[in-house]
Parts: structure tokens; C-alpha cells; sequence
């Protein structure tokens, strides 16, 4: 399944040890500069083993170490912690430990749990989440990190499949042949990797492929971008270890609540504001080891004139500090004080003057480069490169400053809030040109909605149709971004079907917004420079203008596809009652996972019922559910929605149904593209449709099934029982 590119096996083996041994040698000479001037460990214990500096509150030998932190040095050259986890690497300021850790591995295709054994509970030191990450090698599996004896906490999953004829040299840990995933949870004890196999057919076979070996770990991040690209992927290789069998992970550590810093010139800090885990710094001025009575000696600053110049005059050392002074003549001080005597009182007339307005200019500097912090942080340069590399987005995006945005709603004013969601406020704004927008201003500042901002901004910003909300520009110089969209001054289509509107949407209003959301949707599919799957195509987000035009908005969960892609293997998101069965259970998106939240759309337009509503049980019924039952018994008489039956008459309806009950089909090959959709929808609205011919056009391979008329038996019956148990069991909130 894997293995070390034979040109770079030994090397790479060679240079692990070379790369940690270096950084351990290194590391211990950093450590001997600082501590120069004061001891590492106790009196009288060892301060290394071999090139590894071993500072208290580690220690080797009895009495020597902090209660959990003794370790074991075997023949001056190797450094062992706990129950055979070799060390390293010790760094006190940054309070970590690097440790070799194994690789699990199984050469079978079945599937296996594999136990790693860490740090007990009941120790300082926790597997970091910060500084490692969770791997994995495999063609069609699922790997779960799960913590010891806690099998329902999954804190890491990826997944890596190998489909057809892929080509080996795809990119590392993209989800073909091997992945890559955040550890969610710091580790304090043994964990499991359990491996779970996924059924794929071969598309000309039909027969279940399924590839031999496997493997995960956890590894730290630095290591394995320089080394990843030594290791070959593909189904037919088999996975060498490293000639040291194990590959680098970083642990963190902390003293218990109850420990003290022990120099006199120290000061203790929490490791976060969550946890009692606390460490220990020298105070400002001194350096050494703090868990040690003098470890934090003071630094002589006049021996380090690059790191604290003295420009004029003599430095003097001080105690935590030092001092410059100036030598001169008696009458040079005379002139000196004079001088003083002078300026000091013109300095006292003009700061009379002067404070406020000095003061005001330090908060503005302050003000600045704060905002050219969170610039940065919220990938300003990058979005500013995109914008400006491509002249048609130049012209229709802009990055906004926040002065800007706070002229234009009067420091968000609540008068000026359109809404609230879970994820944000939207305000409503004028900019200095006289146009109206809307202002989306996150609530939280979770990387993830951060993230999902970045996202919404590169699609709209590549994205120009009529259906489609337009983004005027961000801005990037606030905690969490701000996007500036046209304002749609009607609602949301959720609004006009659900909520009270005083004029209920007519059958040929409902059509004409269906048939511009399909045009929407599908130009985002394949007409759009990349393909673009919504992932969140509910009513919620399709907004209405003055005419009722539809505008798909909310890209914050999108992805973008290469066109020759047909979909990828991500994190499951989307809304209840909308979300695509299939995508659910393999976490593969498609063009066709939009498809299904569509169907769910046009039963909501046809009905007028949400997609989860009450009925005689106490639980909620799925509308999907619930309208394929009734289509396949020949019932929709029974749930369409008086209003149509009034106005039109059901025959266009009916077309509208069968291409909802074709969209919300459990498999996606069996449902139709955003662009078929589209052209029925089209017809239907220009009173073009032929009834019998356009549904067997559009559900031509549900209309071939023995069971589709209301069978009770056979495979539509099944089918809709698992769509059933999964709308009823599951809910994935965004």
C-alpha cells in the first residue's frame, strides 16, 4: 500500500535520526548558552544524557525529578520516558517533549483496531494537538483516532480512497491514497486507530475493490512536510517502516496546580484560560531554569550590546535591568542643566497642550496595527493577490477598509441589523457612492467560520450570474471578516413559503423561482471557470428582490471541483431535512448532493410544508419521506397545496413532483443534473411540457423499476426505508 521511494528509503531513515539528532544537539547547546550562569538540575543530579539536555523538572536518578518526570538514560546515548518512549528533545520554554512513536500497520485488506500505548491519565504529558497531526495510508477506508476506553469519542477521522486508474503522483494526504486530519483533543492517555473499510464497485467490473495494507500515525507536522513526499502511495506497493520504525510526535507538558515556581525571580502562567495546567518563565530580565531555588540567574545585558544597545555613554548591569550613563565635563553638565531647566518649562507649557492629541495618536497606531494584525491573520494578501490577478473580479470586488464599513452603518448601529443567524448578523449599510448593501458580520471567532468567510469570498468573487448574490467586496481588518453583499430587500424564499407574508406566493411565481435557482445551481455545476458544489441549497438561501427575482446566497460551505472531477470525500455539512442521504453515508460530495437538497426545495414549493413537521407521532416527519411515500401511492392530490389546485390545476404540478421525487432519488446516479432539471423546469413554465413524455424523460430509471408505482415490496420499498431511517436517526446542524 506504501512504502519509501527506493531512491530515498535509507536517506530518509538516515536523515530522521540526523534531523531530530541535530535538533536534540542543538537544542542541548541553546540550553547550556542560556543556563550559563545557573544549574539545570538538582544539586548533584545529571544534567544530560548523551547530546539531550535533561533540565528539572525532569531529572534522571531518585530524588533528581519532579513526581512524574523521571527519566531513564541507557548507556549515555538514549533517553527513555515512562514505559519505553524515547525521548529526543526537551524544551522548557515551549514545555514540550519529542518522543518516536510507532506505526500501525496492517498488510491485510480486513478490517483492525490498533492500540498505541501514551501517557498514562494520571501524567503530566498529553499527546499535542497542536503541534501533531493524524495520518493515515489506505485505498477505501475510514481511520477513527479514538481515545482508550471511550469508543463512542471519535477526535479524528479521515478518509482516503483510490478509485479507478489513479495517478500516484496526486498530492500528498488529499484524500487519494492517504489523508491527513487535525487532532480535535489533546491526548492524555492510550489511544486506538481503528480501521473501517469502505465498499466500492469497479465501474466496468461491478466487482468490490478492495486494496491490501494500511496504515496510521500520528506524527509532528514540521517533520512530516519535509518527509511526506518521500513516501510512494500506491495499491499495489507495500508499507516499509523507517529503519527506526517510528516516526517523530510532540507531547506537551504541565505542573499541577499545587507546584510553584521554586527561583525567586520567577513568575508562574496557565497554559490556557480552560485548564489549572500551569508552567513556569523567568521574570523579565533573567533567564535559567525557573523550577529550580537559583535556576533564574540575571542576565548581564552589558555583555549582549546587539539585544540591549547602549547608544550613548557606559552600560551598567542591574539587577533584572541595566542603565547607560553619560560622562561629562563639570560646565558641559552646567550648560546641560540649564538646558534642562529651559526645555523642561517651555515642555510643561506645550504639554499642557499637547497630551490629548499625543494621546489620541497612540491609540490610532494602536487602532492600526491591530487592524494590520487581523489583515494578516485573515489571509489579506492572499485575497488581495486573487482579487487583483483577474481583472472582471477587480472590477466587481472590492476589500474594504473598516472605517468604510462603520461610516456606512453608523458603527453598526442596532437600528441597522436585517437579521440574525447562528453564524452572524447581517446589517444594512450605504456606502459613500449612494449603494445599498448588506453587511455579514460573523459571531464567533472559531477558525472554522473563518475559514468559511475565506471561502464564500474566493467562489463569489469568481462567480457572476444574475441568480447568484453578488459580493461588492470584504473587509479584513476586523477579528473575523466582513462581507459586503448586494442588499435583497424582499427576504428569503423560506419567508414567503413558511413564514407570514401578507401575499402567499401564486403556482407560477413558485415555478419562476425553481426554474431561477436550477439556472443558478446548474451554472455553478458546469458553467462557472470551476465547478462549485453549494453543499446548503435550502430555502433559507435563496433570497427574493422587490420582483421576486431568486438569489442563491451563503457559499460559506462550499467547495470548489476541478472540472474533470466528479466529487470529493470531505466532512459531512449540511442542513436538516436537506441534506443528500448518500453524501451522509460515505461522505462523498457530488454535483448530486445539491441535486437532492433541490428536491426537497420543489416539495417545499409544491406543499408549502417544511422539511420537518409535526405529524400524529410525537416525533418529526422527514418531508422527503413523506412526499415519496404519497407519489409512489399515486396520492399527490392529497398533499399539494390547495392554492396550485385553485390556480392552475394539477397537470404542471404533477411534472414539477415526479422531477422532485426523480431529485430526491437515494442513489445519486439515478437523479438527474441541475441542468435537466432546469430545461423541464423551463418547459413547464412556458406551458411546453408534454406530461407522460417529460416524466419519463427526467425519471426514466425509477419509471423502469418494477416497484416505482407503490409497490410494497421489492427495492423501492426498501430503498425508502433506509432514506427513513436515516432522516428520522440523523441530524448534521450547520
Amino acid at each position: 500500500m506504501i512504502s519509501i521511494s527506493s531512491s530515498s528509503s535509507s536517506s530518509s531513515s538516515s536523515s530522521l535520526r540526523g534531523l531530530v539528532g541535530t535538533t536534540g544537539a542543538v537544542t542541548f547547546q541553546l540550553l547550556v548558552v542560556a543556563l550559563a550562569t545557573g544549574p539545570i538540575a538538582l544539586p548533584g543530579c545529571p544534567e544530560s544524557c548523551g547530546d539531550i539536555a535533561v533540565p528539572y523538572p525532569f531529572g534522571i536518578g531518585q530524588g533528581c525529578f519532579h513526581e512524574g518526570f523521571n527519566l531513564t538514560c541507557v548507556k549515555n546515548t538514549k533517553l527513555f520516558l515512562g514505559d519505553g518512549m524515547e525521548v529526543f528533545d526537551i524544551s522548557l520554554p515551549d514545555g514540550t517533549v519529542r518522543i518516536y512513536s510507532n506505526i500501525l500497520q496492517s498488510d491485510s485488506g480486513s478490517d483492525f483496531n490498533g492500540t498505541w500505548s501514551g501517557p498514562p491519565a494520571t501524567g503530566p504529558f498529553m499527546v499535542s494537538s497542536r503541534y501533531n497531526w493524524f495520518v493515515a495510508y489506505g485505498c477505501n477506508i475510514v481511520a477513527q483516532l479514538i481515545p482508550y476506553g471511550a469508543a463512542d469519542e471519535d477526535i479524528s477521522t479521515c478518509a482516503s480512497m483510490c478509485v479507478g486508474n489513479w495517478d500516484k503522483t496526486t498530492s500528498m494526504c488529499s484524500g487519494i491514497g492517504s489523508c491527513r486530519a487535525s487532532i480535535f483533543l489533546e491526548l492524555a492517555y492510550s489511544y486506538s486507530i481503528q480501521f473501517r473499510h469502505i465498499a466500492v464497485q469497479d465501474s466496468m467490473t461491478r466487482q468490490y475493490l478492495r486494496y491490501e495494507g494500511s496504515a496510521a500515525f500520528i506524527v509532528e507536522k514540521a517533520w512530516f512536510i519535509i518527509y511526506q513526499s518521500d513516501i510512494e502511495v500506491g495499491p499495489d506497493a507495500t508499507f516499509q517502516r523507517f529503519s527506526s520504525g517510528s516516526v517523530p510526535v510532540v507531547l506537551e507538558w504541565s505542573l499541577h496546580s499545587k507546584s510553584r515556581c521554586q527561583s525567586s525571580n520567577s513568575i508562574i502562567y496557565k497554559v490556557d484560560n480552560n485548564t489549572d495546567q500551569l508552567r513556569c518563565n523567568c521574570s523579565q530580565g533573567y533567564e535559567g531554569n525557573p523550577y529550580i531555588g537559583d535556576g533564574c540567574q540575571d542576565i548581564d545585558e552589558c555583555q549582549q550590546p546587539g539585544v540591549y544597545p547602549c547608544l550613548h555613554g557606559t552600560c551598567i548591569n542591574m539587577q533584572g535591568t541595566y542603565r547607560c550613563t553619560a560622562t561629562k565635563s563639570i560646565s558641559s553638565l552646567r550648560g546641560l542643566i540649564t538646558g534642562i531647566a529651559i526645555s523642561a518649562g517651555f515642555g510643561l507649557l506645550f504639554s499642557l497642550f499637547g497630551v490629548s492629541k499625543i494621546t489620541n495618536k497612540l491609540k490610532k497606531q494602536r487602532a492600526k496595527k491591530l487592524r494590520q494584525k487581523f489583515y494578516k491573520k485573515n489571509h489579506g494578501f492572499l485575497v488581495q493577490k486573487l482579487i487583483s490577478s483577474n481583472k472582471d473580479v477587480s472590477e466587481r470586488t472590492k476589500i474594504f477598509s473598516l472605517e468604510e464599513l462603520e461610516q456606512s452603518t453608523n458603527k453598526f448601529d442596532q437600528n441597522r441589523i436585517l437579521g440574525c443567524g447562528g453564524h452572524g448578523t447581517v446589517y444594512k449599510g450605504i456606502l459613500s457612492d449612494q449603494r445599498v448593501v448588506a453587511i455579514k458580520k460573523a459571531k464567533s471567532v472559531v477558525q472554522r467560520e473563518i475559514d468559511q468567510f475565506i471561502n464564500e469570498i474566493v467562489i463569489l468573487s469568481e462567480t457572476n450570474h444574475r441568480n447568484v448574490v453578488k459580493l461588492f467586496g470584504c473587509c479584513l481588518e476586523t477579528e473575523v471578516p466582513l462581507l459586503v453583499y448586494e442588499f435583497i430587500s424582499n427576504g428569503t424564499l423560506l419567508f414567503h413559503l413558511h413564514g407570514k407574508s401578507e401575499n402567499p406566493l401564486s403556482w407560477k411565481d413558485r415555478l419562476r423561482i425553481a426554474l431561477e435557482a436550477a439556472r443558478a445551481v446548474a451554472y455553478l455545476h458546469s458553467a462557472s471557470s470551476v465547478s462549485v458544489y453549494h453543499r446548503d441549497i435550502k430555502c433559507a438561501n435563496i433570497l427574493l428582490t422587490d420582483t421576486l427575482t431568486a438569489k442563491i446566497s451563503d457559499f460559506g460551505a462550499s467547495r470548489s471541483i476541478a472540472i474533470d472531477e466528479t466529487g470529493i470525500l470531505t466532512a459531512v455539512q449540511g442542513t436538516y431535512g436537506y441534506l443528500d442521504p448518500e453524501y451522509y453515508y460515505t461522505s462523498r460530495l457530488t454535483e448530486k448532493s445539491d441535486v437532492y437538497s433541490f428536491g426537497v426545495i420543489l416539495a417545499e414549493l409544491l406543499t408549502r410544508v417544511t422539511p420537518v413537521f409535526s405529524s400524529h407521532s410525537s416525533e418529526g416527519t422527514s418531508l422527503a419521506a413523506h412526499f415519496l411515500s404519497v407519489i409512489r401511492d399515486n396520492r399527490l392530490l392529497d398533499i399539494l397545496d390547495t392554492q396550485i389546485v385553485e390556480e392552475e390545476g394539477a397537470e404542471g404540478a404533477e411534472v414539477v413532483a415526479r422531477v422532485a421525487e426523480s431529485c430526491l432519488s437515494l442513489k445519486g446516479e439515478e437523479r438527474p443534473t441541475m441542468r435537466q432539471v432546469e430545461i423541464t423546469l423551463e418547459d413547464v413554465l412556458n406551458s411546453k411540457v408534454n406530461v407522460t413524455s417529460q416524466i419519463t424523460s427526467v425519471n426514466q430509471n425509477a419509471m423502469n423499476d418494477p416497484s416505482y408505482k407503490g409497490s410494497k415490496g421489492g427495492e423501492g420499498t426498501r430503498l425508502y426505508s433506509l432514506e427513513k431511517e436515516f432522516i428520522q436517526s440523523s441530524e448534521i446542524p450547520r
